[in-house]
């Protein structure tokens, strides 16, 4: 791993409005429930590494923006209106304007995240200039990326960003270092992808909600 200052960025989006592809699965209360958990276990698998220099959130959400301090991460609304794309590249801009060395982006909806994981973005991290990321699940998406600087590399999340990030880093002169990480992998957008997390052992508070509640999607 290049030393240097890594900060985390994880946008999170306003949780009345959070994960209406699962309204078929789960009421909307829970839904907004189940996303501040998926944030806190994003956010504490994000506190317990110790090769990063900070955490930023990018939300405009009260109740997110309390979890994220509750975390000891900084927490700015730049961008947060404007997607997952808005909101880290203006974390990005930020953190080039501060001069910080890289930045490590994530969704806040990877319940399975762990900080093992976390450190093996980190540790392939080993040009001063780079770029590392780790596709979804279904080699689609985007779930993690770090980008040294941070704005290295122009950054457009969707259902399908994996392959142009790849593209996007090489035309930057970059060859991307790809890592198929399953914690990483598995961010949860629709009924199929809750299937698949309630099938998996997990002591994160996601699960835990999710048990609670009775959810079972066998």
């Amino acid at each position: 791993m290049i030393a240097g200052d890594v900060w985390a960025v994880v946008p999170i989006k306003e949780t009345a409005q959070a994960k209406q592809r699962l309204a078929a699965a789960l009421p909307e209360a829970l839904r907004a429930q189940l996303a501040l958990a998926m944030a806190s276990d994003v956010l504490a698998a994000l506190a317990a590494v110790r090769g990063l220099a900070g955490i930023l959130v990018v939300t405009i959400d009260e109740a997110a923006a309390a979890l994220a301090q509750r975390h000891g991460a900084r927490v700015i609304a730049e961008g947060a209106r404007d997607g997952q794309t808005g909101a880290v590249s203006a974390a990005a801009a930020l953190l080039a304007r501060e001069r910080r060395h890289a930045m490590l982006a994530l969704p806040g909806d990877l319940p399975l995240v762990t900080p093992d994981e976390i450190e093996l973005v980190l540790e392939a991290h080993t040009r001063r200039q780079d770029f590392v990321i780790a596709p979804a699940h279904d080699g689609r998406g985007s779930n993690a990326i770090l980008c040294a600087p941070p704005t290295l590399v122009p950054l457009a999340f969707g259902n399908d960003s994996f392959l142009p990030h790849l593209a996007a880093s090489r035309r930057a002169g970059i060859e991307p270092r790809i890592l198929h990480l399953p914690g990483i992998g598995l961010d949860i957008d629709n009924p199929q992808d809750l299937a698949a997390f309630l099938k998996v052992a997990s002591a994160g508070r996601a699960h835990a909600l999710l048990a609670a509640a009775g959810v079972n999607l066998a």
